[in-house]
């Protein structure tokens, strides 16, 4: 999954990047305002983090033009304006969720899986398709009762190939998945990840659909 993260303080960025990389998503990291609009308007994101204040154009600018065109993509702010109304406020601009700094990074995973979670109108923590079934929260696989320890890029190729239901998924829509802006990709890294996988889930449950990409197979 991807995230686009807007925060203008270079340190407490690359600190929330690293940490949302390490929990499995691919993170764009801009610092101003102006640049986020463009980004959102030109690329798919499963949530957006904005800072408040940010220079180049606000958050909450970014926030008005982004609802205003009728986007229901889960935006959390991020920022440290504590007070009653400002929470309020951020809100009635159409913030799914409120975080004051400083705040724990394993509260902000929570806080994003459970923002995605509203926006599917899944309910349940335990993604099922076939007999894979993944639990986002803990990382954790199972293929029918059998527990299975997969890599953090594994688990994002599975996830998202859960997610697909069936449908295929492109080389170039599980990089997605895998990297954000900055970070070099390596030219087989797909197809590494996709060998290894088979090995652990069973070769007969991921096809490789040609022109296509790769379907999990229920």
């Amino acid at each position: 999954m991807r995230i686009l993260l807007v925060e203008d303080d270079v340190s407490f960025g690359e600190a929330v990047a690293a940490w949302l990389r390490l929990d499995g998503y691919a993170v764009d990291w801009l610092t101003r305002g102006d640049q986020a609009e463009i980004a959102l308007e030109t690329h798919q994101y499963d949530v957006a983090l904005l800072d408040r204040g940010l220079p180049g154009q606000s958050g909450d600018a970014v926030l008005r033009v982004l609802r205003a065109h009728g986007s229901s993509l889960p935006v959390l702010m991020i920022t440290a304006r504590d007070t009653l109304y400002d929470r309020i406020e951020g809100l009635d601009l159409g913030a799914d969720d409120y975080l004051v700094k400083p705040f724990d990074l394993a509260e902000l995973s929570a806080r994003i899986r459970a923002a995605i979670r509203r926006h599917r109108q899944t309910p349940e923590t335990l993604l099922k398709y076939g007999s894979v079934t993944l639990d986002p929260a803990s990382k954790q696989v199972w293929v029918e009762d059998t527990a299975l320890a997969l890599t953090a890029r594994e688990f994002s190729i599975l996830h998202a190939l859960v997610l697909a239901k069936g449908r295929p998924q492109s080389r170039a829509q599980l990089e997605e998945t895998l990297y954000g802006w900055g970070e070099e990709i390596e030219s087989n890294a797909v197809q590494v990840h996709i060998h290894h996988l088979r090995r652990k889930l069973g070769g007969h449950r991921i096809q490789t659909l040609r022109q296509f990409g790769y379907a999990l197979v229920p």
